[in-house]
């Protein structure tokens, strides 16, 4: 970084506060009390996030006389649901190229019932009055490199010939900048329906405030410490209590699962995002972004970027930070560094929006796994089931995860638990040393790729035939 744009990118985010933007909005909710004693269940949901809420909420709406129970650690959404970038997406698969290579033969199937899920997720939203800022203004891919389109090319014409790309459109250069104006971008591939923009907690809290309508007892400050086998159910303990549940469902993500042998099967990678201050009508104009989708470029480290509804922008991906361990800490949802260099790049992609400073710095944990899309399982006998895995796209991808766990709890065979995705597992990662050895390789083979035309070198063409990966 040049030492002029590193000053103008320091002094850009010389107020920007510590904290997640969407989780300082003044409509949070007041906590609800902590459980104590024991308490009875048809249902167990561990996990106040997408994951867990959406599984409440599924649970009542199928059988409005179960009897749930949500437990959560901290406070609904306070996790990466409430810090994530706010893109709903239709896909089920981590894009549609993660699952071409993975379930060709089911690629249909995944697309039809994730436009489904998305659908369903716009109408909930509705149904119950959740002011979310609910936006179907989909998601242009955008290439700054030359080989990036392609690479976009590729992707249209391979859906176009499954009968899939009725909302996308290839967009040359003039055509993309005339969407959004930046100077980097050389051309984009425009999904109009597949992605909704929100904000991500007030999603969450809506959520909640929904199951509690339904009837679902909610608990926060109230983590699962340890899960057991009781009689013909199960128990769980907490801090002040336990929960005695027939069923449980697992949301708990990026968190230890209670089921040990689940947990080597995801990593905690960290995202960092950078919001600024509401742009100007002039700032705004500069820009354009009249249609207000949200955007990623095609790069390996890549950045995801968007308008929140009072016009600030949010900035964030390009770093993924893996911590040697996996390690789950407060103090590593900040980072100076990821945070600099964000900003720089944000004024190389918009160079028309120099003086524009940053009002919100954040980070927190996505929980990854081999294959970058979720995972699922049952543990006990079929009395428990879990879902996690999501690698970032589990605003919208849970709800789908929660009708799966749902599913498998009843042990029905349905279109969904059918399923090879849903029927498969990623390949674990191995112990340490070795799975921060690995990780770091492969970011850094990552940055080779986009700093040489995409060509991929042999340690990710071993990991293409392994069926591994690493993403943010």
């Amino acid at each position: 970084m040049a030492p002029a744009a590193m000053r103008s990118a320091a002094r850009s985010l010389s107020d920007a506060q510590p904290v997640p933007f969407w989780l300082e909005d003044p409509g949070k909710p007041a906590p609800l009390p902590a459980l104590t004693g024991t308490v009875h269940c048809d249902l167990l949901v561990v996990g106040g996030g997408y994951s867990g809420l959406w599984t409440a909420l599924r649970a009542k709406e199928r059988d409005p006389g179960r009897d749930v129970v949500l437990i959560e650690g901290r406070e609904a959404g306070w996790a990466a649901s409430g810090r994530n970038g706010g893109f709903c997406a239709a896909s089920l698969t981590h894009g549609f190229g993660n699952g071409l290579a993975r379930w060709p033969d089911e690629l249909a199937q995944l697309e039809a019932l994730g436009a489904g899920n998305l659908d369903a997720i716009e109408e909930t939203v509705a149904a119950y009055g959740i002011d979310c800022d609910f936006e179907r203004t989909g998601e242009i891919d955008v290439a700054t490199e030359p080989h990036q389109l392609t690479e976009l090319r590729a992707v249209y014409e391979e859906a176009d010939r499954l009968g899939l790309a009725a909302h996308l459109e290839l967009l040359d250069q003039d055509a993309v900048r005339a969407q959004v104006d930046s100077p980097t971008f050389l051309g984009g591939l425009w999904d109009r329906r597949g992605v909704a923009l929100l904000h991500p907690a007030k999603l969450a809290w809506g959520l909640k405030r929904a199951c509690q309508e339904l009837g679902v007892r909610v608990y926060e400050n109230t983590r699962g410490l340890e899960l057991a086998a009781a009689g013909a159910g199960m128990a769980v303990r907490t801090p002040y209590g336990r929960v005695l549940a027939r069923r449980v469902a697992l949301g708990t993500n990026v968190f230890p699962s209670l089921v040990r042998r689940v947990r080597p099967y995801t990593v905690p990678v960290y995202d960092y995002a950078l919001m600024t201050e509401p742009l100007t009508a002039g700032q705004l104009a500069s820009v354009g972004w009249r249609n207000r989708q949200g955007l990623g470029d095609s790069a390996n480290q890549f950045h995801y970027f968007r308008l929140s509804a009072d016009n600030r922008v949010l900035w964030g991906g390009y770093d993924a930070i893996y911590p040697f361990g996996g390690r789950v800490s407060a103090e590593l949802d900040q980072r100076p560094e990821t945070y600099l260099t964000l900003a720089e790049h944000f004024f190389r992609c918009f160079p028309q929006l120099e003086g524009v400073r940053f009002s919100h710095a954040w980070g927190g944990a996505i929980d990854t796994c081999s294959r970058f899309s979720a995972f699922f399982g049952t543990a006990h006998g079929g009395r428990v089931a879990y879902a996690a895995g999501f690698t970032g796209l589990g605003v919208g991808a849970t709800r789908f995860g929660a009708d799966v766990m749902l599913d498998l709890l009843t042990g029905e065979r349905t279109e969904r638990t059918r399923l090879r995705m849903v029927r498969s597992k990623p390949l674990p990662f191995p112990p340490e040393p070795l799975a921060w050895a690995g990780i770091g390789l492969t970011k850094w083979s990552l940055a080779r790729a986009d700093a040489n035309g995409g060509r991929r070198n042999l340690w990710l063409r071993a990991l293409d035939r392994m069926g591994l990966g690493f993403d943010s």
